[in-house]
């Protein structure tokens, strides 16, 4: 199964991809020079930093091209209907009346603050596949919760 991902959520993948290939690899590989330079390696201090963090660089590097190859994107402007589905923004209303509004995004999106909740956390799982006035039982750390879902928009 692929994972998806916004058209937002593959933008910021790719722009950490090419900051870090342009930008702070190529600094702290002449970091690394420069402090390999100075001579003794053994006890420089940047130059155990300056490798250190190269190897976290290429980490993540190798990481988001691993992800940028295993995803998929998927364009909410260009989806319709009713049913939730990967990148609809749900508002649902709890039994107190209160409406909670959430955008269904990718595991790299996943943003609580901002409302964006991923497709396969437990919430993202209860609500897709389900449409405008039908009940939701979301299982949360504090119990089940029962929901009606009021509005599935594409933005």
């Amino acid at each position: 199964m692929p994972s998806y991902i916004t058209p937002q959520g593959f933008k910021a993948i790719v722009d950490e991809y090419e900051h870090l290939m342009k930008v702070e690899r190529p600094h702290m590989t002449r970091e690394v020079a420069w402090a390999a330079s100075l001579g003794d390696r053994s006890e420089n201090a940047e130059y155990q930093y300056g490798k250190k963090r190269l190897r976290q660089i290429d980490g993540r590097l190798h990481y988001l091209k691993k992800r940028l190859e295993s995803i998929e994107v998927v364009d909410p402007t260009e989806m319709t209907g009713d049913i939730v589905r990967f990148s609809a923004t749900v508002t649902y209303e709890d039994d107190k009346g209160e409406e909670t509004t959430v955008q269904i995004v990718g595991e790299d999106e996943l943003d609580i603050k901002n409302r964006k909740i991923s497709y396969k956390s437990p919430i993202g799982r209860a609500l897709v596949g389900k449409e405008v006035d039908d009940e939701v039982k979301i299982t949360t750390p504090g119990g089940v919760r029962t929901v009606v879902i009021t509005e599935v928009q594409w933005l």
